[in-house]
């Protein structure tokens, strides 16, 4: 029987996140960010950001005005640009000179292109970067180093069908052989008798790419020749709530009219995509969305809008934009027969928060994710008075052949983090290890015993 995981008051962390975001878009921008930015020269962009159609149709724009609004520009507007899928962002100073940036959404892959060919300054991707492009892109850098690697925000890859379609739960292989055409009627699964029609993202597209490496890799399915593909998240989403038999994957702000299956990985339960399972990668299909950069920081723009894009002004762009916002939050978890002892009464007594640690593939090494987010608990535990004895660290796994190496290691990844938070002046109440207990992910997949390594934090 698969173990439960904890049922959140999604509610009680929707007013919360809310209440805190608003508060936080009132402080004060970095001085890195606030301090004067050169204007264009001509009709010449002062940044060109080119990639992901996930981040650039709306989040990449709505970062690029709010950075506008921090350095107090006006007559801050948006035009079309030479394709489909293009956006010129634009702003005068207080001297009348104008600001353009330029917006690129043709898909993951073209952004590490465009790096490359110096066709761009910053590239948005909806998927990390690969092995092939970082080798490439190897004389600007490394660009998987916390100088170049910026996750920007947390986002749901959402499995979507007709709002008349009666299944709710699929599991990844059932959404596989739907995708793949191995099962190509959806009597097979329970639903109404017609013909599975599969709607896709097109090469470009990281969240294509995303898809292909959660679902259907691991299972050696291909995409089926027939499926109908699109650049436009937005396109496909339409697309698949006015057919009855369609079946589409899209990130969660482009659901709109359809609707949105649970998905199981594993041995998990079936997990909707919500903010907060999103929020902590628990949920199978969570994905992060990055901003790639020459490490050598060349045009200021660059680093302006990094800056920008982590500081609490810019995590409240990234919620207003429909995805998940980095911001930590204490949530109340309820307590579950399934779960073990010890984590249903920390359950009844603590408080989770919103994110988990994680660490770099085959290393005990905390991710570029993960130093950053030490930053962002610390302020939290400042802010609410939980530096002292308040604070239970959770570590994870996977199996082993013995349990108790299994539980060693998740406590090892547990003291991971810890010794960075007391480096900070942070006492602990207890730091444990639960092993392969309450997967969120399959342990028979390389990807699946990443997500299940990881580390939760609680305050009392």
């Amino acid at each position: 029987m698969p173990r439960a995981l904890p049922a959140v008051d999604r509610d009680l962390w929707g007013r919360t996140l809310s209440l805190l975001l608003i508060g936080f878009i009132c402080y004060a921008l970095p001085l890195s960010v606030l301090a004067a930015l050169p204007a264009s020269e001509g009709n010449r962009p002062v940044l060109r950001i080119q990639g992901s159609n996930t981040i650039g149709a709306k989040l990449g724009p709505e970062l690029v005005k709010g950075l506008f609004e921090a350095q107090g520009l006006h007559d801050i507007h948006s035009e079309n640009g030479a394709r489909e899928n293009e956006q010129r962002l634009l702003a005068r100073r207080a001297d009348g000179r104008l600001v353009i940036v330029e917006v690129a959404a043709h898909g993951s892959g073209t952004g590490f292109t465009s790096l490359k060919d110096g066709s761009a300054d910053l590239a948005a991707s909806s998927r990390p970067i690969k092995d092939g492009e970082a080798a490439t892109l190897a004389p600007l850098g490394d660009l998987r180093s916390p100088q170049s690697e910026q996750v920007i925000a947390i986002d749901g890859l959402a499995i979507i069908v007709h709002p008349s379609n009666p299944i709710g739960t699929l599991s990844v292989e059932q959404i596989a052989q739907l995708f793949s055409g191995d099962i190509d009627d959806w009597a097979a699964l329970g639903g109404k008798p017609g013909k599975v029609r599969p709607y896709a993202r097109d090469d470009n597209s990281g969240t294509y790419d995303t898809f292909k490496e959660l679902v259907l890799a691991p299972g050696g399915h291909t995409l089926a020749a027939g499926a109908q593909r699109f650049e436009s998240s937005t396109q496909l989403s339409d697309s698949v709530s006015s057919d009855p038999n369609g079946i589409g994957f899209i990130g969660l702000p482009y659901v709109r009219q359809a609707k949105a299956v649970a998905v199981a990985a594993g041995n998990s339960q079936p997990m909707p995509p919500s903010t907060t399972l999103i929020a902590t990668e628990d949920y199978p299909l969570a994905r992060r969305l990055f901003l790639y950069n020459d490490p050598q920081l060349a045009n200021p723009w660059v680093r302006a809008l990094i800056d920008f894009a982590h500081s609490p002004r810019g995590q409240a762009i990234v919620d207003n934009s429909g995805f998940i916002a980095q911001t930590v939050q204490a949530v109340k978890v309820a307590a579950d027969a399934q779960m073990p002892a010890e984590y249903q009464q920390l359950a009844q007594q603590a408080q989770r928060l919103s994110v988990n640690f994680r660490f770099q593939e085959g290393s005990a090494t905390l991710d570029n994710k993960a130093h950053r987010d030490l930053q962002r608990v610390l302020d939290y535990l400042k802010q609410h008075d939980k530096l002292q004895d308040k604070v239970v660290l959770v570590g994870f796994g996977d199996p082993k052949s013995d349990p108790e190496r299994a539980e060693l290691l998740s406590k090892l990844r547990a003291m991971a983090v810890r010794r960075e938070l007391a480096k900070q002046g942070v006492l602990f109440r207890e730091i444990t290890g639960m092993g392969s207990e309450l997967p969120v992910a399959a342990n028979d997949r390389d990807n699946g015993r990443i997500r299940n390594r990881r580390v939760e934090i609680w305050v009392y």
